[in-house]
């Protein structure tokens, strides 16, 4: 399938092989799996915007702003849970972290979580459920947890991470931080963080379904479409560079923008302004 060969990019192809520590045949059994997975998971079929939205409507799952390395944050809120479980919950979760991944910008390869377990909830997702998505987070995202903020963690989830956390592979351990102050860490700036369900960021958000939705559905699409039609551009083939395909400059695009852009300097004075990149 083209959406196939457009995943699987030289990053993507690098990812697992760091992932497998240069071993390829072990890397070509991971990348062979998670596309089987991919298709029986229902990407490609079912796992829609439509599908999914049921489980967004309280907005337990919110893309918003980039940490300190330029990461998309995806904040989770589990107390915000309005459904039953069922095999859609997992469905939304890894629908949220690919959206999140179209969100990122060029050079960037993985996402934060943000994750506030405070706030209880009778409808809190179960052991069973966090460690399944906590299995596709490790067998199918290789490289692409940049970091993982947890905090609140209730007395029960605590003994339970206590006992998953030694089975984690260790780079993904090492990216989870239990109750961090994430400002004062240097882990995100305050005017990028949200204010709500306990964060104290300096980002005032109310969430409201009918806004939020439509808009982050309509930005991710039109990122993809950029994105798949310049992997198309490119030649469309397996192992394109996701810099190019994101639309990343190229030496000779700033070349031509510094030709472009170039004015005299007057007197002995000049100045110039970089704006960070926020995807």
């Amino acid at each position: 399938m083209e959406v196939e060969k457009f995943w699987l990019t030289n990053d993507c192809i690098l990812r697992y092989l760091r992932a497998t520590k240069w071993d390829v045949p072990s890397a070509i059994r991971r990348l062979e799996t998670t596309l089987l997975w991919r298709r029986e998971f229902g990407f490609y079929t079912f796992v829609t915007a439509e599908h999914v939205e049921p489980e967004g409507m309280t907005g337990k799952e919110v893309i918003f702003g980039y940490d300190k390395d330029n990461r998309p944050a995806l904040y989770m809120f589990p107390s915000l849970q309005n459904t039953e479980e069922s095999i859609r919950q997992i469905h939304f979760a890894t629908f949220m972290i690919e959206r999140t991944l179209d969100l990122a910008p060029p050079g960037i390869e993985n996402i934060a979580l943000f994750i506030n377990y405070g706030d209880k909830s009778p409808k809190a997702p179960s052991w069973s459920m966090s460690r399944n998505f906590l299995s596709i987070l490790q067998s199918h995202y290789p490289e692409r947890l940049g970091r993982a903020m947890v905090i609140n963690v209730p007395f029960l989830l605590n003994a339970f991470f206590k006992f998953i956390m030694p089975l984690v592979d260790p780079i993904t351990r090492d990216k989870v931080r239990f109750n961090p102050k994430v400002v004062q860490d240097g882990l995100i700036d305050n005017d990028k963080l949200l204010n709500v369900h306990g964060w104290g960021g300096g980002v005032d958000f109310e969430f409201k379904h009918e806004i939020y939705w439509k808009t982050m559905i309509e930005a991710c699409k039109t990122r993809r479409e950029e994105q798949m039609q310049r992997w198309k551009d490119l030649g469309g083939k397996i192992g394109e560079d996701e810099w190019l395909i994101k639309g990343g400059p190229t030496s000779s695009s700033l070349e031509t923008t510094a030709t472009a852009t170039e004015t005299p300097v007057v007197g002995a004075q000049a100045s110039a302004t970089v704006e960070p990149v926020q995807g």
